[in-house]
């Protein structure tokens, strides 16, 4: 009968990526390579489920890490999708004038939905013009939804070494594994305990020209601005304040990035992340940055 071969051990890396999406142990932007992120995904699913932390597709998790449902599904573009579509202002200046920071393109759109980098995307769609997309169109996508939680994070570990975070149940049980991108300036990364501040889905952005001394356009502005909410805002789609001011947990509008070396101390998540960590985070959850 259909689906009688779920669930399955997975083949290849595009499935053992979209497996552990599923368990909400992210491997970053769904591409189908096993870099760096998703061998800590891995290893995260290892210490799960009592394996050797090898961070590699072994036989031993091959085992384990099954598929529940096909990899692959379909995402039919909507009316509703293609009105959100918007330029994005290319100043500081021009993204306060606007009233959301919304997506740019449908490919940008249904990539975020998917937890996919644009460039599977393109590779799974090869006859599709994302320049003339109607609604109704029927767009390969990885099968991907985060479940609802089954409780609120006990505890909260930032990985700076590793840029990574892990939030764990009241019993020690890990609830979710996410790449984060970690402070450029070693000064800048706060080691040691902090606690969730303030939770704030869909934020606006205040812009502090002191912060971005380097860029001639904030020198010039001389002021701060206001910068609407929007998957395309410099937080993304959630900020999530620590007790340390002017750092937090939050969205990015270019999810490719997340896990490098450059914010100015803030721990960046991909938008899809940050939305699960809304639904984990609580006023006063304890948030420990560590170096390894």
């Amino acid at each position: 009968m259909p689906g009688a071969e779920y669930p399955r051990p997975v083949k290849d890396g595009l499935e053992a990526q979209i497996a552990l999406a599923r368990l909400v142990l992210s491997p970053g932007c769904l591409d189908g390579a096993i870099g760096s992120q998703t061998r800590a995904a891995l290893a995260a699913f290892q210490r799960r489920n009592l394996l050797p932390e090898t961070g590699t597709l072994d036989a031993a998790t091959r085992a384990q890490l099954t598929l529940d449902a096909p990899a692959l599904t379909t995402y039919p573009v909507t009316d509703a999708d293609l009105a959100r579509l918007q330029p994005l202002g290319k100043t500081w200046v021009a993204k306060s004038q606007q009233t959301v920071l919304d997506y740019e393109t449908i490919l940008e759109l249904v990539a975020e939905h998917a937890h996919a980098h644009p460039l599977l995307l393109r590779q799974l769609n090869p006859g599709l013009d994302w320049n003339q997309i109607a609604a109704g169109t029927a767009v390969t996508v990885p099968a991907v939804t985060y479940p609802e939680p089954p409780e609120k994070a006990a505890l909260v570990i930032i990985h700076l070494a590793g840029k990574y975070l892990e939030a764990f149940g009241t019993a020690s049980n890990l609830l979710a594994h996410f790449p984060c991108s970690i402070a450029a300036k070693v000064e800048k990364r706060p080691v040691g305990e902090l606690h969730v501040a303030v939770v704030i889905p869909h934020p606006n952005y205040t812009f502090d020209p002191a912060i971005f001394a380097e860029s001639p356009e904030a020198r010039a502005i001389g002021h701060k601005l206001i910068i609407p909410p929007g998957p395309n805002n410099p937080v993304g789609v959630a900020w999530i304040g620590l007790d340390r001011p002017g750092y937090g947990m939050h969205g990015t509008p270019s999810p490719e990035q997340v896990g490098r070396t450059e914010s100015h101390g803030c721990f960046r998540l991909a938008n899809w992340d940050a939305e699960q960590m809304v639904k984990l985070a609580w006023i006063g959850l304890p948030v420990e940055v560590v170096e390894r």
